[in-house]
């Protein structure tokens, strides 16, 4: 066993970070690039352990298992839960940084959202990546070298992974879950790769429900009413689900608030209280319309699998489908379009997404457009 177990398919990556590890090739700041569920943050967390260890990840010394267990002193593991990193949060990681180790070795700080700094935030960070301390470690995340801010990116060393073969995410399945090979083959499929996404297929009924109800919407766009009926559906059920997912964190932090100002010292300190409440409420304001824009695109993602696997079956190409547990509802969107307009079509789920993300546009808004723009076309018509 060492730390490098959770990490699926990287095995040239691995190399190098374990190298490093052992004291060949270090560097103060590495960028950790790959596509959603390539294990990012799973292996700047490895390599943080590594770091931390006298043997450089054997994976059962006491160092090794507090850094995986994320109660490390010396590892700091920070995302943001605004759709960008605030100036404010960019200043307590540069202060974080200037700290001394608590242990002999190194002070680890992992951003899990590197690409969302913005150019305010990014430029409060430049100085302490490109000047840290002697004993301090930068390990950034972001999916692609391009989503990272130029000035931050130049600091780095790059490490690049890469999406896991099915075959392999399916075997990690049926070693580390103890699922039926058969479970573990539709849920490294189903998720394309993505270890998280196939982990919570393959241990959760809920999760199959949810992508089974989601890859069925194509085969219904048959009228503009059930396009708006789709779109509305999705924008429901991908709310309650980002909003069972914040609950209990909301509920945790504001019990912790009130035993910080302490129940009885509310009328003294009523306006201290409410100025934190307010605040509190901000920041899980941010947290759920991220979590949402989440869900949602995790569901783009799982539409982008049916055309793909319809532009597969219409041009006849040999690849294995994504969704082959209903070919039948993709041959019948075939049937009603050329590969063409499938292409078109995820280029639109694309714009969909882009809208949400980029532009701020409302999620039922911006939903609504895309399942208008995804209607099966009239018989005898194929745009």
């Amino acid at each position: 066993m060492t730390v490098w177990d959770s990490l699926v398919g990287q095995a040239r990556p691995v190399e190098a970070l374990a190298t490093a590890a052992r004291g060949q090739g270090m560097s103060h700041a590495w960028l950790f690039t790959g596509p959603p569920g390539s294990g990012r943050s799973n292996a700047a967390i490895a390599f943080a352990a590594a770091l931390q260890c006298e043997q450089a990840g054997c994976g059962t010394c006491h160092s090794c298992r507090t850094v995986l267990a994320g109660s490390h002193a010396d590892v700091v593991v920070v995302s943001t839960e605004s759709v960008q990193f605030r100036v404010n949060e960019a200043r307590e990681l540069v202060r974080r940084a200037a700290l001394s180790p608590v242990g002999k070795r190194w002070q680890v700080l992992v951003v899990e959202d590197a690409d969302r700094f913005n150019d305010s935030s990014g430029n409060a960070m430049l100085k302490a990546i490109e000047e840290p301390n002697a004993r301090t470690v930068w390990l950034l995340c972001a999916p692609t070298v391009e989503d990272v801010l130029p000035t931050i990116r130049s600091r780095c060393r790059l490490v690049t992974l890469s999406t896991p073969a099915i075959r392999d995410v399916a075997a990690f399945l049926e070693r580390t879950e103890g699922v039926s090979p058969a479970l573990a083959a539709h849920a490294a499929r189903a998720s394309q790769g993505h270890i998280g996404r196939a982990r919570a297929i393959a241990t959760d009924e809920g999760a199959r429900g949810r992508r089974r109800e989601v890859v069925g919407i194509p085969a219904t766009l048959t009228s503009l009413g059930r396009c708006m009926s789709a779109a509305t559906r999705l924008a429901e059920v991908t709310k309650e689900e980002a909003e069972s997912i914040t609950a209990d964190r909301d509920a945790r932090d504001k019990a912790d608030l009130d035993q910080a100002f302490g129940y009885e010292d509310r009328g003294r300190r009523a306006r201290e209280y409410a100025a934190a409440l307010r605040s509190l409420q901000e920041d899980q304001k941010r947290r759920a319309k991220r979590r949402h824009l989440d869900v949602v695109d995790r569901a783009l993602m799982d539409l982008v699998s049916v055309y793909r696997d319809a532009v597969a079956v219409g041009t006849g190409a040999p690849a294995e489908l994504v969704n082959e547990e209903i070919r039948a509802d993709i041959e019948q969107v075939v049937r009603t379009s050329s590969p063409e307009l499938n292409l078109r079509r995820i280029g639109w789920i694309f714009e969909a997404r882009e809208q949400m993300l980029e532009f701020n546009v409302p999620v039922p808004l911006a939903l609504e457009s895309m399942m208008v723009a995804l209607r099966v076309p009239d018989q005898g018509s194929r745009r």
